[in-house]
């Protein structure tokens, strides 16, 4: 099915979309919360539903030819495990960062440090919980692990798809290197299963805990939480030791699903059920 999708087409698309909302909201002086909230719904439901639509259509398919439940509950203890080593691996290299920048850039230490205030509005936080959480996986999954992914492997080779869909992924991310490597993971999730509904679940989870995260701003575990300049020192040994961990296992995660891809070319195209 995704193979059939044109990718240039869907950044084209959100590109020219987003640019024409930004003229507009700015032209009509919305609020802040407003304008959050409407370049969103853009960006994540009227582009894809537009462009997903236009190719479920034209082939007589639905997204069901692409997602199924049929043995997701044996992906679930795996998707888990992940999600915990890539947070792991996320938290650690973004102390890493501010480690190497600690001793150039200590303005830019306290002001990735800044903490910045939540509106208090509760539609708006319902909004953001539930884009962050559950619709931007959804539709970056289909934008990435479908569309790019199964263009470029169609292009370049398996994992040459998975290395420029998932550098582009990263791009697009504040954790550039712990975002590569998630959009590595899910690839290969969803190359294995051939069920996008697998890194869909898994974008789900990590996003969900993040999402609390952000709300909550938990103060655990202390040994590794980075608040101010300070910590970044005093916290040195205990986030290297959990980058370090995180980082082995978090590739021998990856070594492990991509079990059987190195003697494959290109995986076999989705079967469209008419």
């Amino acid at each position: 099915m995704f193979e059939q999708m044109k990718a240039r087409y869907l950044i084209l698309y959100s590109v020219l979309g987003m640019i024409a909302t930004l003229i507009a909201l700015i032209v009509l002086d919305v609020s802040d919360m407003a304008f959050d909230v409407i370049s969103q719904v853009v960006l994540y439901v009227a582009v894809p539903g537009i462009y997903f639509g236009y190719y479920f259509r034209k082939h007589n398919a639905s997204v069901w030819n692409v997602l199924s439940f049929g043995g997701i509950h044996k992906w679930l203890p795996a998707l888990f495990a992940l999600v915990v080593m890539s947070i792991a691996f996320s938290l650690s290299m973004f102390w890493f960062q501010l480690f190497m920048l600690a001793p150039v850039a200590p303005w830019l230490v306290d002001f990735m440090l800044e903490e910045f205030p939540i509106p208090d509005t509760p539609w708006y936080v319902i909004f953001t919980v539930f884009t962050i959480a559950i619709l931007a996986p959804v539709v970056e999954e289909f934008m990435f692990r479908g569309v790019l992914l199964k263009r470029l492997i169609g292009k370049t080779s398996v994992w040459g798809g998975i290395l420029i869909s998932s550098l582009l992924f990263g791009v697009l991310h504040l954790d550039v290197i712990g975002a590569f490597l998630f959009g590595v993971v899910a690839s290969l999730l969803y190359l294995q299963t051939n069920n996008l509904l697998v890194p869909i679940l898994l974008h789900i989870i990590n996003n969900s805990l993040a999402a609390v995260a952000m709300f909550l701003a938990p103060t655990w575990p202390e040994s590794i939480a980075i608040f101010d300049l300070a910590d970044v020192y005093s916290k040195a040994a205990p986030n290297a030791i959990v980058l370090s961990i995180s980082a082995v296992l978090l590739i021998g995660a990856i070594f492990w699903l991509a079990r059987g891809l190195d003697t494959r070319k290109r995986p076999e195209a989705e079967t469209i059920h008419k």
